[in-house]
């Protein structure tokens, strides 16, 4: 089997799918690459199991076949090669892979494809298509905020929620709450389902920004996604999602607008003296101004910074996490946020004044008790 291929062309594929593949895995073939040769088109695939990805190359062969290629030693050595054509030479008896370059001859010993895991297929799937920049923002602005506690399955993904007019992107982490809807993507029926951090973090980074039109299927318990050349599968969470709709407040009568640049500078300049485990901030907020105050006291560190704000309500000082606050303005977009608040120990939407029809973003954080 021998194929020719571009250094620089096989390198960018398969970094953007070594992502998938653990360090410290159970299975030796899972730290491989399976090659799979068609007439001049080489597909790389690679797995841990629980997600597949994988991308097809243009390459130079005439002939066909398969083959396992371990990919920390391939991709080590192909960042250390100038661009330039190289030349695959693999023995199907012993699994020997040459790789000729224009000054050098390297040797791999690969494995027996048989022996890598077969992928689950698409049948009985529900599709439909939407935006790459839909996919890819309803990731971006969400999956921050999910949970990395695997005693809490449910809350370690993004939880999808389709519907004939739109499609609904929400994660928690029972501390706030991200929910981002779209528009602009017409699925078959109202359906449901939790997709893990780990593939949807290779969807973010693959994908690019763009208005091209992205695959996506599903059944009972596989997601599948399909782009150009590149396509991922992934084990759905089997878990129940917790039912946002009830914690969402629907009555929080005071209203903060701020600019959110400065809100994130203060947060950041006044977050430095908090404590370290609690990143505790707390907001005064009286007329068109609020004080945001922190302290460390085992330290005796503290600071605090005033700003200007549009306010409509009774006084209050409230405190937040000032990470997680952060988090939730970098996901907003344009000049100004506004905050939904009720009371010092009830939870705050934070959303974006600006909007475009096809989107909407609505975040909640819940509050710290304050420092006596």
């Amino acid at each position: 089997m021998k194929f020719i291929v571009s250094s620089s062309s096989l390198l960018k594929q398969l970094q953007q799918i070594s992502g998938v593949i653990n360090s410290n895995t159970v299975l030796p073939i899972l730290e491989d690459f399976l090659f799979i040769l068609g007439k001049n088109e080489l597909t790389a695939i690679a797995t841990d199991l629980e997600t597949v990805v994988k991308v097809s190359i243009d390459v130079e062969s005439r002939e066909t076949g398969k083959i396992c290629i371990p990919a920390r030693i391939l991709l080590d050595s192909l960042k250390n090669i100038a661009d330039q054509p190289l030349t695959f030479d693999i023995n199907m008896d012993s699994f020997a892979v040459d790789i000729t370059s224009d000054n050098g001859k390297y040797k791999i010993t690969g494995e027996n494809p048989e022996n890598f895991p077969k992928e689950p297929s698409a049948d009985q799937t529900t599709s439909f298509t939407l935006p790459s920049s839909a996919l890819v923002t309803g990731v971006s602005k969400t999956l921050f905020a999910a949970s990395t506690d695997d005693l809490r399955p449910a809350m370690t993904g993004i939880y999808f929620e389709l519907d004939t007019t739109g499609i609904v992107f929400v994660s928690t982490d029972s501390h706030r709450l991200v929910k981002y809807s779209r528009k602009d993507a017409s699925c078959p029926r109202p359906e449901s389902f939790i997709v893990p951090r780990k593939p949807l973090n290779l969807l973010k980074a693959t994908l690019p920004m763009d208005d091209s039109q992205v695959k996506v299927s599903y059944s009972t318990n596989y997601f599948f996604v399909e782009h150009g050349r590149t396509h991922l599968i992934c084990r759905l969470i089997d878990a129940r999602f917790p039912d946002y709709k009830v914690v969402m407040p629907t009555s929080n009568p005071y209203r903060l607008t701020v600019d959110r640049a400065d809100f994130q500078g203060a947060l950041r300049r006044v977050g430095v003296f908090a404590n370290k485990s609690t990143n505790q901030v707390a907001i005064s907020i009286a007329g068109s101004e609020m004080q945001l105050s922190a302290q460390d006291v085992d330290f005796s560190f503290e600071g605090k910074e005033r700003m200007k704000c549009q306010y409509t309500g009774e006084d209050m000082v409230i405190a937040f996490n000032a990470r997680f606050l952060l988090e939730l303005l970098g996901a907003a977009d344009g000049e100004l946020v506004e905050m939904d608040l009720s009371m010092p120990t009830k939870a705050a939407l934070v959303r974006p004044v600006e909007k475009s029809e096809a989107e909407d973003l609505t975040m909640l954080i819940m509050p710290l008790m304050l420092n006596a």
